[in-house]
């Protein structure tokens, strides 16, 4: 079997009005950026989180009544699932890797699943999933290896198109490729030529090797992505990939938190790794996408708060907005008050102050490590300069 146009307009009725048509908007600030014209699809906005309530709500709607089902998830999939077999009456299970961050786990609970974390990742988690799908007769619901599945997540591709019907590029991340799957029928479909472009990250671009037909350069491991952290790409999701040409992007780490701190602080939204994998090709793979009008789904808003929190910060570092400054000085009255007015005076503000007595040159000095919010980099150098012309000894750490 396979997915077709006339599946996906098909799911697009079955499932209105249990989801909501998130916004297609221009982005001004990221497009000067990215040298491209870029508007991003705020799938982060669904009630669960993601898009994936689209396939969850049209897969569940298959269900036999007084059936219940059961699926593997690090996350959306799970809320998905869990959200609309509630809206439906359905009973669900969802089986999670054992090192799924609490929040995540603790929303699919609230939104009325039963949940088992088993496994190191998600491809384990559904070994247990299917045991448990024969042990207690439930109907296993795949997060992206089918075909009904794939047609509910092709009705994001097809709202996209016709919010903006000359797009040239659809840009999405990909783990197990249900999504660029049915973005690339929905494309396919259009009146004019749309490309679509999956995105990996570079610690699990299994799909990206497939379609390349070369063995899998996965270094596995965490990822800020765990969205789209698969080992193990679908059978039926890449020969869709294959048949329609979709081309597989890689990126770092680093730039898809980049992308995570850009949108933060420019779009005022807030996305997962695998939510900024689209926006990081753009910024990482820029010539790919030069001159074009380029749709980037924001697949997910479902991060970690403490990883958002490293996340922020990190950025502020990367940007030259927060350093560490080392300081020696005399451990006498009035030394630390004197670098405190030099770094007021050259209009930088200190955030943190670390004092130690024990480590210094000598038994009459002190050793401060500073962390300062500054303008950007140029201004970190410039109170650095200062605080050396004030006689301080001083210097910049790295991160």
């Amino acid at each position: 079997m396979t997915v077709s146009i006339d599946d996906i307009l098909r799911a697009r009725d079955r499932i209105a009005g249990a989801l909501i048509e998130t916004p297609l908007n221009h982005c001004q600030t990221l497009s000067e950026i990215a040298g491209t014209e870029l508007y991003l699809k705020f799938e982060n906005l669904q009630y669960t989180g993601s898009f994936k309530g689209r396939g969850a709500r049209n897969r569940l709607l298959d269900v036999k009544p007084g059936r219940g089902v059961i699926a593997m998830s690090a996350g959306n999939h799970a809320q998905g699932v869990a959200h609309h077999g509630t809206l439906l009456g359905i009973e669900t299970t969802i089986v999670m890797p054992d090192n799924t961050p609490f929040v995540k786990v603790a929303r699919t609970r609230d939104l009325g699943a039963t949940v088992e974390l088993a496994g190191a990742d998600v491809m384990e988690s559904a070994v247990r999933a299917r045991e448990l799908a024969i042990e207690r007769d439930l109907e296993f619901i795949h997060p992206f290896d089918d075909e009904v599945v794939i047609a509910g997540q092709g009705t994001l591709g097809v709202e996209m198109l016709d919010q903006q019907p000359d797009l040239d590029v659809i840009v999405a991340a990909v783990g197990g490729g249900g999504l660029a799957s049915g973005l690339a029928v929905a494309a396919a479909a259009h009146d004019t030529p749309v490309d679509v472009i999956g995105v990996q990250t570079e610690r699990y671009p299994s799909m990206a090797d497939l379609l390349a037909g070369r063995a899998t350069t996965a270094v596995a491991g965490s990822t800020v992505a765990d969205g789209i952290a698969v080992t193990q790409p679908g059978k039926l999701t890449s020969a869709i990939l294959a048949e329609h040409d979709v081309e597989m992007l890689v990126v770092t780490e680093a730039a898809i938190e980049e992308s995570i701190a850009m949108l933060l602080e420019i779009e005022k939204t807030v996305v997962e790794g695998a939510g900024a994998a689209a926006l990081a090709a753009c910024m990482q793979h820029s010539d790919r996408f030069a001159g074009k009008k380029v749709g980037l789904v924001l697949c997910g808003g479902n991060i970690d708060p403490r990883t958002l929190s490293v996340v922020a910060v990190r950025g502020l570092a990367n940007q030259g907005r927060l350093n560490r400054v080392w300081v020696e000085l005399d451990d006498t009255p009035g030394g630390l008050a004197l670098v405190s007015k030099v770094i007021s005076d050259a209009a930088a503000n200190v955030v943190q102050v670390d004092h130690d007595g024990l480590g210094s040159t000598g038994a009459r000095s002190a050793i401060l490590e500073l962390r300062i919010d500054t303008l950007d980099r140029a201004h970190a150098e410039t109170v650095l300069q200062k605080l050396i012309d004030a006689g301080i000894s001083a210097k910049l750490l790295e991160w």
